[in-house]
């Protein structure tokens, strides 16, 4: 007590000489506030508020702190006015970057007397294409080239993505499997096709698998008047007659009656316990109903069956070896990627879910398909995009075994016209406009899937 009145004298003499200099000495030296305040004059000097101290902490780490005679906070110090400088710095040097591309762009494009614009799409094309979806000649306009390979992509690219779920999703299912068997298969598959690029497996089922198949002389027969051999595969067409309007109709009634039934039977369970039994009902309405329709218009469809003659096959459909084996590769390829996805969600849900449905009385399959899949799918959507995303903008290897695709029929334009910009700049146009309605999609059947919080 003796040495905290000593103190205190101290403190009062020093605090005649100028108070606003005893607190600057007080605050600027921590260890000497410590050392009076371990030594009982905790009453004497007092800590510095809380937030003063952290505003002082932040002024001083940020350089934000105010400048004698300055008046106020210099905008050299201030954060925020550093970062709105630094955007328009790189804003403006962005649109300058810009601005001298286009520039030089123009520049050599006039000294190569190359016409720039997209008014080249309206002139005559002058090239067949082998495979078309849609109407299609010589004396087309390049816009119309443009249109069926677009159709090309886009059909490759949807039976491919369809393709590659159903494997990929068999195969991640395989791949959790007891059977030593079907599980080994199932990971040297994903293993195989998971680290080769997709170009050379569009080359295996091109020149491996394709390519050394018989010719026409030796086409193997197939049932159901179909053939295959090295010039593709050769079935039946359908030949539509009067009424024949009946069956596709038919057909969507069908499909919309399963969905409907599905979402009744669904609401039946979860209201009475009981299940129901839809796949059967559903596969009755899909194709029951169409045969009806069949039957009610006299059967007016027929079937154009392709003949073996001597040098070719004559009717039928024909599916070209460049089609099937960019197919095959990218759903294969895909298909490893996809089983990794679907493996990772099934592993995601918690082992009491498969333990609880087993109590309750589920089989295994019921287990899997009522609580397991609806579970996983939420981990399963996102990256499951990307890879429908990652088939689609794969499908452009196309060129390399002349399936004539977006950029194979652009590639023809681009070597007749020399319009190299307007090509590439439709190229990044149709594809990004493709992976942006993708994705949407998906966003939002992963919204649909994600569980409802209340």
């Amino acid at each position: 007590m003796e040495f905290t009145r000593v103190l205190q004298a101290a403190g009062s003499k020093r605090a005649g000489t100028g108070r606003q200099q005893d607190r600057t000495v007080r605050h600027s030296t921590p260890c000497f506030q410590k050392m009076l305040r371990n030594a009982g004059c905790f009453f004497c000097l007092g800590p510095r508020p809380p937030a003063e101290r952290h505003r002082k902490h932040m002024a001083s780490y940020f350089g934000t702190e105010r400048r004698q005679g300055s008046g106020g906070t210099s905008l050299l110090y201030d954060p925020r006015a550093r970062g709105i400088f630094y955007q328009v710095v790189v804003f403006g040097a962005v649109i300058a970057g810009i601005y001298w591309i286009v520039g030089n762009t123009i520049t050599n494009l006039q000294r190569a007397n190359i016409a720039s614009g997209f008014g080249f799409i309206y002139g005559r094309a002058g090239f067949d294409i082998s495979q078309t979806l849609i109407q299609y000649n010589s004396d087309s306009t390049y816009g119309r080239a443009f249109l069926v390979g677009l159709v090309n992509t886009l059909y490759v690219a949807a039976l491919g993505v369809v393709t590659a779920s159903i494997i990929g999703f068999l195969v991640g299912i395989g791949r959790l499997s007891h059977n030593w068997l079907i599980r080994n298969i199932c990971t040297v598959y994903v293993e195989v096709f998971r680290n080769i690029p997709p170009l050379l497996v569009i080359f295996f089922w091109y020149f491996g698998v394709l390519s050394v198949l018989p010719p026409v002389r030796q086409s193997y027969s197939m049932p159901l008047s179909t053939y295959i051999n090295n010039r593709g595969f050769f079935m039946p067409s359908p030949v539509w007659g009067e009424g024949a309007w009946a069956l596709p109709v038919a057909l969507l009634i069908g499909i919309l009656a399963s969905f409907a039934v599905a979402r009744w039977a669904k609401r039946r369970q979860m209201a009475t316990g009981q299940p129901f039994h839809t796949i059967r009902v559903s596969a009755a309405l899909i194709i029951g109903l169409p045969i009806l329709a069949l039957i009610a218009t006299g059967f007016p469809v027929s079937f154009d069956v392709p003949k073996l003659g001597t040098f070719n096959l004559t009717g039928g459909a024909q599916i070209k070896p460049e089609f099937l084996a960019l197919f095959l590769a990218l759903s294969f390829y895909t298909a490893s990627f996809i089983a990794e996805t679907v493996r990772a969600g099934v592993l995601g849900v918690s082992k009491g879910q498969t333990e609880a449905a087993y109590a309750v009385g589920l089989r295994s399959g019921q287990t899997m398909r009522l609580i397991i899949v609806p579970q996983a799918l939420r981990i399963i959507i996102p990256p499951l995009s990307s890879q429908y995303l990652n088939l689609i903008k794969n499908s452009s290897l196309a060129i390399a075994i002349g399936y004539p695709d977006l950029v194979a029929v652009g590639g023809t334009i681009l070597n007749q016209t020399g319009q190299a910009v307007e090509v590439v700049a439709i190229w990044m146009v149709i594809y990004l406009g493709i992976s942006l309605i993708v994705s949407g999609l998906m966003n939002w059947f992963n919204a649909k899937m994600a569980l409802v919080e209340r």
